[in-house]
């Protein structure tokens, strides 16, 4: 282990972050009954040019008036590049009540947009006396930001997660797709004569994560945009877990389940870890630093796998 601690990251649950328009206020209640962990109310993407003002209004009024439970809740502000994010930031932080909990920044190239945020965050919360500081969230979808990944990830003590927006990435990166996440049809390989598929998304979200570990921030995958794919989502989320990735956006109602399953250690997975630790702490009693579990060693890097299990099931069941 290196001389300087990897910082812990927050601890909750982000198991499924699920998203919803701001233009459209009749979903935000389904939205606060639903099992995901994160709620990202956007007024990016998914939200007319012409609607933005509006869907202002509509988040600032929901984040008051609706029973969000204990669910994080996030609102995905417009990018620097466009005249509507400044207008996000004030009128989010005069106007709305203070469960807001978080703001998510796409499009981050590098540790300069979170200082450019969070100046103007900082400024506002100040001068309407607010108690609660908010958390951000950024999302990595361009080669700028791949490129700058580590000075992202260290960039302000806000910071709590970051994911990866597959769609900007790939248009960014000139990816010859179309797919938002997933296996890409012509990424293959030839091995006697069979195709492989290997994950073009891998490297990107090994980074990420590396970041991610390293300044104590939380890492989650992105969007799968083919939402009647179901097997595809789970692989994809299965990909991501086994990466140490905590979590993954759900961008229909659908993929919340699916993302809450694989991102839950399943009880024989808790299970195990539990006899490990148990059968470590027995090692130690003996003098010995290591042991032997269902045929296979176990050490003190096991104890440190085993742990993350442990923790990340009693958060869960604690949420």
């Amino acid at each position: 282990m290196s001389f300087r601690i990897q910082p812990t990251p927050p601890a909750r649950p982000n198991r499924c972050q699920l998203f919803g328009p701001g233009s459209r206020s009749a979903i935000f209640e389904k939205m606060a009954a639903s099992a995901a962990d994160v709620i990202n109310l956007d007024l990016e993407d998914s939200v007319a040019p012409d609607d933005k003002p509006q869907a202002r209004k509509s988040i600032i009024e929901a984040i008051g008036d609706i029973d969000w439970g204990t669910k994080h809740l996030s609102v995905r502000i417009n990018g620097l590049d466009t005249p509507y994010w400044y207008r996000d930031v004030v009128e989010l932080l005069e106007n709305a009540a203070e469960r807001l909990d978080q703001i998510m920044i796409p499009k981050v190239g590098n540790a300069a947009d979170i200082y450019a945020v969070d100046a103007l965050v900082t400024a506002v919360e100040t001068a309407a006396g607010r108690a609660k500081k908010i958390g951000f969230e950024v999302i990595i979808e361009s080669a700028a930001g791949i490129a700058h990944v580590e000075e992202i990830a260290a960039s302000s003590p806000r910071l709590q997660a970051m994911s990866l927006g597959a769609a900007d990435f790939a248009a960014s990166m000139g990816m010859a797709t179309t797919g938002i996440g997933g296996t890409q049809e012509n990424y293959y390989m030839i091995h006697e004569g069979a195709k492989y598929w290997p994950d073009p998304w891998h490297w990107a979200q090994a980074a990420i994560v590396a970041a991610c570990r390293t300044h104590g921030v939380l890492p989650v995958d992105g969007p799968f945009g083919d939402f009647s794919d179901d097997d595809g989502f789970v692989a994809q989320a299965r990909r991501s877990a086994t990466l140490g990735m905590v979590g993954k956006w759900a961008i229909h109602p659908k993929q919340v389940a699916l993302a809450n399953t694989v991102f839950t250690p399943s009880e024989a997975q808790v299970t195990e870890a539990r006899e490990i630790l148990a059968a470590m702490e027995q090692a130690k009693k003996d003098g010995a630093g290591a042991t032997v579990y269902k045929g296979r060693l176990v050490d003190i890097a096991s104890i440190k796998q085993a742990e993350v299990i442990v923790r990340q099931a009693e958060m869960i069941g604690a949420a």
